[in-house]
């Protein structure tokens, strides 16, 4: 995977910013809020190349921003975003809010 990041980094960098945005959230959690019921598939060998499961996870290495949804909703998330966008020179004014 960080690899592919880097890759993605160098490229995309030529064109402007790049900002790596790491969702974290544990496999319990993942799972809990699975509505597919893929996780339950993937642990009794139903399906397969389910990340986390039987397709190993590597979390980025220096990502611009972390995300932790264990305990935060995704609008939350989506203004932790926003304000880093902000503080970074990426978008200007006032009033950018999710919903």
């Amino acid at each position: 995977y960080e690899k592919s990041r880097r890759y993605n980094r160098d490229l995309i960098s030529r064109y402007g910013g790049y900002i790596e945005i790491y969702v974290a959230t544990p496999l319990e959690v993942c799972m809990k809020r699975d509505p597919k019921g893929l996780y339950s598939k993937a642990l009794s060998g139903k399906i397969k190349g389910v990340t986390g499961v039987d397709d190993p996870y590597e979390p980025p290495e220096n990502p611009e921003i972390v995300i932790d949804t264990t305990d935060i909703s995704p609008e939350e998330g989506a203004q932790e975003i926003l304000a880093y966008l902000k503080k970074h020179g990426y978008l200007g004014g006032t009033g950018y809010t999710v919903f």
